[in-house]
């Protein structure tokens, strides 16, 4: 191991005052910090989940509060007036699940109470929720002589918990509005207002008459305010390097980016800590943070799965996210399952988004979790781990074709039946992509060359697989097999050091199985 000093890894720490006095490892956001702060207003985060929100909510708390020592060392220490200290206001919903706006209402209560004692301001009169929030702030500000900062860590939990009922979702959304409101009235006696959370609910819905609500989701300056950077990775965890190896460390957790393809992308922290901790590759965050209802409304949409390594959306589709009208794109973006990887703009000023997976982790770890959405067992499942690998080791075509013949026969009528993606013609190539992106080998869909595009490139254990899909009544003449060689798409591969297979898979939408499976390897020269 290194003989640099190793330091405390400040795995689930959301205390900056507790991991700074442990000596905890600290990648300093107050750079960013200080530009937020200085140039002050009402701002709005949206980040997924496990990203260091709360931790970027309580640092904030601190420098509010003038709390000095804490801040030795950083950049923001000589630079902000530590002796001016701010009533901060701290609300979460982080904690538990609410189904009731009776039950978000007794918990907002609760905590307006516990602010009200910390900051040593009393209520003496009986009043609603607005007005309890609205004293609070107003009270604070008097009884501390400097305008109160409210920061909101979770804002949308409530909601997001309930999605999958739309009624009781829609009734704690009310309840969280009602309090949001205040905000607006409320600007005489503030200095500085954050909200963070995992979706970015419209204006309109959730913050009505907020109008100067700053959202700096995808702002360039502030792309790396919450996650590690390369430099972050090289510079202030290089004694934890060694016996790793650096750049699957980067495919499997780097990637995230908000602000399009030139800034800087990031790292999931609890991904990385757990990696530094657990010394081996795992998807962490994927297991600890993936809300249940994702998986059941791609289930209910019928996502065509090859199409999340590039989807396409416009920015406006990207913020459109309420009860009764979540976009797809959104919620992926939002939650963290897809990132920005190119902005184009055909018009001046109308950008066009392409979004893909950001990492190895969360395509991996997507597509094993859409797999029983596509109509697979179990059994297939394991299958899938225990068969398919060797099969693609050894380049067993006949072992492959009985391994996705015996897997499509396996798949119930009635499945196909109720499950709205068996519309798509797709989902032929939809089932063998998901398989070999949840075994986690390097999958490419569309593989771009000079003659075309070829459907699907699998590169797994020292082989590169190239991969044609054909429905026979949609397209009777010629073969997959044939279009391959016809169009030269193996020629780009010249050089790669390895064998290149050609793959022909043809289906027939009747007998809801393959029907044509053809193999060539590929001549060079």
């Amino acid at each position: 191991m290194s003989t640099l000093a190793r330091k405390k890894l400040p795995i689930g720490i959301q205390s900056f005052e507790k991991l700074r006095k442990e000596g905890c490892y600290y990648v300093d956001k107050t750079p960013l910090l200080h530009r937020l702060v200085e140039e002050g207003g009402y701002y709005f985060l949206s980040r997924p989940r496990r990203f260091g929100k709360s931790l970027l909510l309580d640092t904030l708390a601190c420098l509010f509060e003038g709390r000095e020592a804490l801040f030795h060392g950083l950049y923001i220490h000589d630079k902000w007036e530590s002796q001016r200290r701010h009533p901060v206001i701290r609300l979460s919903f982080g904690d538990g699940v609410l189904q009731s706006r009776e039950a978000l209402d007794v918990r907002i209560r609760d905590q307006l109470f516990r602010e009200r004692e910390r900051l040593g301001v009393s209520l003496n009169r009986e009043t609603d929720i607005a007005g309890e929030f609205s004293a609070l702030i107003r009270d604070a500000h008097a009884r501390h002589g400097e305008r109160a900062v409210v920061l909101i860590d979770e804002y949308d939990k409530p909601i997001l918990d309930n999605l999958l009922e739309p009624e009781r979702a829609r009734a704690l959304r009310e309840g969280l509005k009602n309090l949001y409101s205040v905000l607006k009235d409320a600007d005489p006696h503030l200095a500085f207002v954050l909200l963070t959370g995992v979706s970015k609910f419209s204006k309109v819905s959730l913050f009505s008459g907020l109008n100067n609500l700053n959202d700096i989701t995808l702002d360039a300056p502030y792309a790396t305010l919450c996650g590690y950077t390369d430099a972050d990775i090289d510079q202030v965890f290089a004694a934890e390097l060694p016996g790793l190896d650096r750049e699957a460390i980067r495919h499997w957790y780097n990637g995230y980016r908000w602000g399009g393809e030139n800034v800087t992308s990031v790292y999931n922290p609890f991904d990385v800590l757990l990696l530094f901790q657990k010394r081996q590759f795992g998807p962490y965050w994927f297991e600890s943070a993936t809300p249940t209802f994702l998986v059941e409304l791609l289930r209910q949409r019928g996502v065509f799965t090859p199409a999340l390594t590039a989807w396409h959306s416009r920015p406006a589709l990207l913020g459109r996210f309420d009860v009764d009208d979540i976009a797809t794109e959104a919620l992926l973006f939002q939650a963290g399952y897809l990132t920005l990887h190119e902005v184009r703009e055909e018009i001046p000023n109308r950008p066009f988004y392409r979004l893909g997976f950001p990492n190895q982790e969360v395509e991996m770890s997507l597509n094993e979790a859409l797999l029983p959405v596509l109509g697979l067992n179990d059994d297939a499942q394991d299958d899938l781990i225990l068969r398919l690998p060797g099969l693609l080791r050894e380049a067993d075509f006949a072992g492959l074709e009985s391994y996705f013949k015996a897997l499509y026969a396996g798949l119930p009528h009635d499945w196909y039946r109720n499950n709205p993606i068996a519309r798509y013609e797709g989902h032929y190539a939809s089932v063998f992509y998901s398989h070999f992106a949840a075994l986690g080998v390097r999958v490419t869909v569309e593989d771009a060359s000079h003659h075309g595009r070829v459907d699907m490139t699998v590169e797994a254990f020292g082989h590169l697989y190239l991969f044609e899909f054909k429905v026979v009544e949609q397209l009777p003449e010629g073969s997959a097999l044939g279009q391959l060689k016809a169009r030269g798409y193996a020629d780009k591969y010249l050089g790669r050091g390895m064998p290149v297979h050609l793959v022909g898979v043809e289906f027939s939408r009747e007998q809801r199985q393959i029907v044509a499976f053809e193999v060539e390897q590929a001549q060079f020269g």
